[in-house]
């Protein structure tokens, strides 16, 4: 397959599967088979541009978040204000777990996945607000090991967020006891 066909069957890809995941309640019903379909694609294309189904719903969920993260007036308002390097740090974990909770089926599907397979060294938009907070006290390797660690943490409490709800009486979609959540969170990583 030449360069501009594999581009072209990449992008119905990820559009299929953005429209799939979009209209459904169960991830697991947008299997790969329905996603080539809704592409017009052999099933095979799918590990073959992406790797995998969970790495095809990373990649479509990286989309929406970038759409949203360069759209969203709580993320243009983060970058803007002259808060602390924390400060933004807690902002944008907030404001991110807002999001995956908005597109909780893309959540769901992908977070195994992510937690499994994402490298530490992967740009995180948090690891530059840990090193400005820590300036030289601690290494660029300790700062994306925490960025790796946090990221971690918010991904898994938010694939289990019913279950800390009932548990722990902890509702992530209250938006005050979600800024407690991040904000204890961030202090342990960050100190107070």
């Amino acid at each position: 397959m030449d360069k501009r066909n594999l581009e072209i069957t990449k992008l119905a890809l990820l559009d299929a599967a953005e429209k799939l995941m979009t209209g459904c309640d169960d991830p697991a019903l947008v299997t790969s088979r329905t996603i080539a379909k809704e592409a017009g694609v052999n099933a095979a294309m799918i590990n073959y541009c992406y790797g995998s189904r969970e790495a095809l719903l990373f990649a479509v969920f990286n989309r929406i978040q970038k759409e949203g993260q360069i759209s969203n007036p709580a993320f243009i308002r983060i970058r803007e204000d002259n808060l602390s390097p924390k400060e933004k740090l807690i902002e944008i974990h907030i404001e991110s777990i807002k999001m995956m909770l908005t597109h909780y089926n893309y959540a769901k599907a992908i977070t195994k996945y992510v937690l499994l397979n994402r490298k530490i060294m992967d740009d995180r938009k948090s690891l530059s607000f840990i090193m400005d907070h820590f300036g030289n006290r601690k290494t660029e390797a300790e700062c994306r090991l925490i960025a790796f660690e946090l990221s971690s943490l918010h991904e898994l409490t938010l694939l289990r967020h019913e279950e800390i709800k009932e548990t722990c009486g902890i509702d992530l979609k209250d938006d005050i006891q979600l800024r407690n959540y991040v904000t204890g969170h961030i202090n342990m990583f960050l100190g107070d």
